[in-house]
């Protein structure tokens, strides 16, 4: 009832008196600024949020054992390349209620941005563990078998639930959404994004830190290695 009173043209006056959700809910649905790269973090968080609950699941039914950790690291990285369709299904499926039609970019992106980040930062990190002539450094062989599951695997698969995604129809919306959007007011200094993502972060990091200080001052008796 209350969704179809939302779609219904309201009068001035009965404009006026809403307030809360019925004053935005002809903008929540709006298309955002950068939807396809919102499209594509959220099929890449899609595709780490399987991988983590399928590798917890394997776990908890004694499949994995933290004591292999060689066996633990590979079941996460096979689980996250054969995750690679369900995050093309759902970034296909987001993105286009979005209204986008580019779906190969948006695909190339998924497939490639964040991981290809990761493997930068992993592939300069381990340069600098082979210039210190170090054991812990990853051999070339196993490197090549990561390129191969990203190109031979993973792309493939997050091109395939990708156009399965583009597929299927649009997702309904359960409410219209305004032509004109709806003018937001000033805000104080303290709803800035900078502020509000620093102190999401240092806070919630200063009392872990400060407890797991105590803890293991507490267990290591102020012994240190």
């Amino acid at each position: 009832r209350d969704i179809t009173k939302y779609n219904e043209i309201a009068s001035s006056e009965e404009a006026a008196e809403e307030t809360g959700w019925k004053l935005v809910h002809g903008d929540v649905f709006r298309k955002p600024r950068h939807s396809k790269l919102l499209a594509v973090s959220v099929g890449s968080g899609v595709q780490i949020l399987g991988m983590s609950v399928v590798t917890l699941v394997f776990a908890l039914l004694g499949f994995l054992s933290p004591a292999h950790r060689g066996a633990l690291l590979q079941s996460v990285m096979l689980l996250f390349t054969f995750m690679g369709i369900f995050a093309g299904y759902f970034m296909s499926r987001l993105y286009k209620v979005f209204g986008g039609d580019d779906w190969k970019t948006a695909t190339l992106l998924l497939a490639f941005f964040y991981p290809g980040i990761m493997f930068v930062v992993f592939f300069f990190l381990n340069l600098l563990i082979w210039g210190q002539k170090s054991s812990g450094a990853v051999p070339f062989t196993t490197m090549f078998a990561l390129l191969v599951l990203w190109f031979g695997i993973s792309v493939p698969l997050v091109f395939l639930g990708s156009y399965f995604g583009f597929r299927r129809d649009a997702i309904s919306l359960p409410t219209r959404t305004n032509q004109i959007p709806r003018q937001i007011p000033a805000q104080p200094w303290f709803v800035s994004p900078t502020f509000t993502c620093l102190v999401g972060g240092i806070l919630p990091f200063g009392a872990v830190f400060t407890e797991l200080f105590f803890i293991m001052s507490s267990i290591w008796q102020h012994q240190f290695y």
